[in-house]
């Protein structure tokens, strides 16, 4: 199986993964994966193998001039991918970059989308209609059914030992959070420019939700999304807001949402991390679609505009109305009404 990106494009895939494995039980199952999303599915319990291809380092060294790891390394990429005749491909990414794996694989059998995304049709002996109007998960459970699969309930497994679980829960007391009581987890970054809600908002709401509801704010992120989540620390007012960016792997960041009462988010992988391991996600939608890529499950509430141009799934954008007509007062409603959710349902966090 091929998924090579991104973050959510990878959570999206594991209920397809798992549901491989319940119809081939005795199958050995590869998948294909890029350097920046690998960490979530390395000793799964369905996968006998990950590949990784280090397509992004390999570009860079060529652009820099620096021929010979990329050749040794993509030679023995290519070399790995043919060392078992595989009987079945699957190709969910859908273009050109993941259809020349699939073509380099040797596999027997080429499964993919009927699409001339990027040519990647031409490179499948079998295919199946893409419905954009689904969910990316149901797209790709899609596969499953022409295989003759029968999903009742997608399972979304990230495999997180003991050693993660310690990990996240050590992180989160050194900043003094107390993993038994509730905290408000935030994700304010995503990879468009018009996916991104104000700083300034970000830091009224984690002012209200810490000042209003007595609760603590957990802010996220990648390391190089530092400057950013240092500018809503600088415009908050409130003390109880912890900055945790650039200190978690991608399963750290699993065990911490899964820890979390709340968890509010742009539209962006870690939103879709959230989903998956159960915690009540509050998304903030602009230029995309939620019903194609919105947290995937019941629970969750998307906040979004119906404006005339939406969705546009433009990156680039000189208003950015959709995302600016979000107000705090809503995202802060929305964050309460979980909160007294899941105080009324009595529903306790399952500890780290």
């Amino acid at each position: 199986m091929i998924k090579l990106s991104a973050i959510g494009d990878v959570i999206h895939t594991l209920p397809a993964l798992a549901a491989l494995r319940k119809k081939f039980p005795d199958a050995h199952i590869t998948w294909v994966i890029e350097e920046a999303a690998a960490d979530l599915i390395m000793d799964h319990p369905a996968l006998d193998r990950v590949i990784i291809s280090r397509r992004k380092s390999w570009l860079n060294d060529l652009k820099t001039g620096r021929f010979g790891r990329p050749v040794k390394e993509f030679s023995e990429f290519v070399k790995t991918l043919r060392d078992r005749p595989y009987d079945l491909v699957i190709d969910f990414h859908g273009l050109f970059k993941s259809a020349v794996i699939v073509l380099m694989s040797g596999g027997r059998r080429k499964l993919g989308y009927d699409s001339m995304q990027e040519l990647s049709g031409l490179f499948y002996s079998e295919k199946i209609p893409e419905d954009m109007k689904k969910h990316a998960v149901d797209r790709y459970l899609d596969f499953l059914h022409y295989l003759g699969a029968n999903v009742e309930v997608p399972e979304f497994t990230i495999p997180i030992g003991k050693d993660r679980q310690t990990r996240a829960a050590s992180i989160l007391q050194a900043e003094g959070i107390d993993v038994e009581k509730p905290f408000v987890a935030v994700s304010p970054v995503a990879l468009w420019k018009t996916k991104l809600w104000q700083n300034e908002k970000f830091a009224r709401l984690c002012d209200r939700i810490a000042g209003e509801l007595n609760i603590p704010v957990v802010i996220t992120g990648s390391a190089h999304e530092k400057p950013y989540t240092e500018s809503i620390i600088k415009e908050a007012k409130t003390a109880k807001v912890v900055d945790l960016t650039g200190q978690t792997t991608l399963k750290d960041l699993a065990c911490l949402y899964r820890q979390a009462a709340v968890v509010v988010t742009t539209d962006s992988g870690p939103m879709h991390i959230a989903a998956s391991v159960g915690t009540p996600v509050v998304a903030l939608f602009g230029p995309t679609d939620p019903r194609r890529t919105g947290p995937y499950g019941p629970g969750h509430t998307v906040i979004s505009k119906a404006l005339p141009c939406s969705p546009c799934f433009l990156k680039t954008c000189e208003s950015q109305q959709c995302m600016r007509d979000i107000t705090v007062e809503e995202v802060f409603e929305a964050v309460k009404e979980k909160l007294e959710e899941t105080n009324k349902a009595g529903i306790g966090k399952e500890g780290l």
